[in-house]
């Protein structure tokens, strides 16, 4: 299924969509940097030279060089991004928006005053219109989600391994666990893995606290968290892909905050460790998605499980043959601070694991007090393990989940330690059933 985008018959008009802001990402971001008095001084005693000190398309530099807006906004500038490039070179915003419809200032302000521009005249033409809200043909081929990875996203796990001590007695049973999923992973490679985590103060601090974040840039670095960055690689995003889920979310009322630039830390780094091991580069894609879950109010299991439904619905409509993983992250029980600090509940732990399999919809109604008391404040964390469940075909009893992995361990660190590995089977009909 095409996205509908249809904004863009509306005459003399450009939406400011993803593709847009794609386009024009540096061009608008240039546009910021003239917020500081030092910069505007810099940019009018030399224009060429500083738009040559950003990554601008030639295009766009000759847009500002001529003054001509409209190729602004063609070349992916954004109005209220532009102004501030108005602004800085002495430009009313009527005189601004003026030159772009062949107007002086003087004649757009004369227009405005006499009541603006009519709609009539200015409207999508009627057939055009219904042509393209006729019936599309479904797409020849499309991605599909082949499969859910659920596990702890420990830091120390990444210290161990980054400090190679991966086969020393405390961590041996960790990483045993893993191995089978190694394998499993080498041998069901995906394209894109769509990864939920939560980010640890460290590209959000408290200035900032977004529900859902969307990664939708083509790079990521890893964060420095105090002891300097992890040594694993940096991510490379899918922008085509994470493109697409953000307009299919947010058009289906859930509400994104969407990131072009953001450090990832080890909520996202330390499951890639766990299941590629020590590679150079990352052997897939990935898109980054944050969940709050640090700061109360947090969305609930329910909310986060129809999120995942939502989802593979997104994904299923991509018009590419891309193989996408949904990997859920954090967890399990495990208690931080305060004279509960190192709280482990074996029983609650399995227990949920024994519900992400067989009863997901009736896990997703577990009330936050629930997670914290039997789980530990921490123990929040799995209520984004619900968001890759929810991707599961066998949720709206179109396919089936197949369990192939499944792992507990107590301790790593301060916390336990839960793996589940479930391939999507679209289409099928048995119900899931253990390897």
């Amino acid at each position: 299924m095409s996205l509908d985008k249809t904004y863009k018959m509306v005459p003399g008009t450009t939406v400011f969509d993803a593709e847009q802001s794609a386009k024009g990402y540096h061009l608008n971001q240039f546009c910021m940097s003239l917020m500081t008095a030092e910069n505007r001084a810099l940019y009018l005693a030399g224009e060429r030279a500083y738009l040559d000190s950003w990554p601008l398309r030639e295009d766009q530099k000759q847009a500002l060089l001529d003054r001509d807006l409209n190729a602004a906004v063609r070349a992916g500038g954004n109005i209220y991004f532009l102004a501030k490039w108005g602004a800085t070179l002495g430009f009313s915003f009527q005189q601004m928006a003026g030159s772009m419809t062949g107007m002086t200032e003087e004649e757009y302000r004369a227009m405005m005053a006499g009541g603006g521009r009519s709609v009539e005249g200015n409207r999508i033409d009627r057939a055009v219109l219904e042509a393209a809200h006729a019936d599309p043909a479904p797409p020849d081929e499309h991605a599909v989600v082949t499969g859910a990875v659920f596990t702890s996203h420990v830091p120390a796990i990444g210290a161990a391994m980054d400090h190679g001590k991966t086969g020393e007695p405390y961590w041996r049973p960790v990483f045993e666990g893993y191995e089978f999923s190694r394998r499993w992973e080498r041998e069901n490679l995906p394209d894109v893995i769509f990864l939920v985590y939560n980010d640890h103060a460290s590209a959000f601090d408290l200035s900032l606290i977004p529900t859902f974040v969307l990664g939708t840039g083509a790079s990521f670095p890893t964060a420095d968290e105090g002891y300097g960055p992890r040594p694993v690689p940096g991510v490379e995003g899918e922008p085509d892909l994470a493109a697409h889920i953000a307009h299919t979310l947010i058009t289906n009322d859930f509400d994104l905050t969407l990131a072009n630039e953001m450090p990832v830390d080890h909520g996202l780094t330390v499951p890639l460790s766990l299941m590629f091991g020590d590679v150079e580069k990352w052997p897939c894609k990935v898109i980054p998605f944050h969940v709050n879950v640090v700061q109360y109010p947090v969305p609930s299991g329910a909310r986060c499980f129809e999120l995942g439904r939502a989802l593979r619905r997104a994904i299923e409509s991509y018009d590419r043959p891309l193989k996408v993983q949904v990997w859920g992250t954090g967890g399990m029980s495990h208690q931080l601070q305060g004279p509960r600090a190192g709280l482990i509940n074996r029983a609650w732990d399995n227990a949920f694991l024994d519900r992400l399999i067989t009863d997901p919809a009736g896990l997703a109604q577990v009330q936050h007090l629930e997670y914290v008391e039997e789980a530990g404040s921490e123990g929040i964390e799995l209520v984004m393990w619900l968001i890759a469940r929810g991707a599961m075909s066998d949720v709206d009893g179109s396919g089936r989940a197949e369990v192939k992995h499944r792992f507990y361990h107590v301790p790593a660190s301060n916390t336990a330690v839960g793996h589940l590995i479930l391939e999507n089977h679209p289409g099928a009909e048995t119900p899931a059933v253990k390897e």
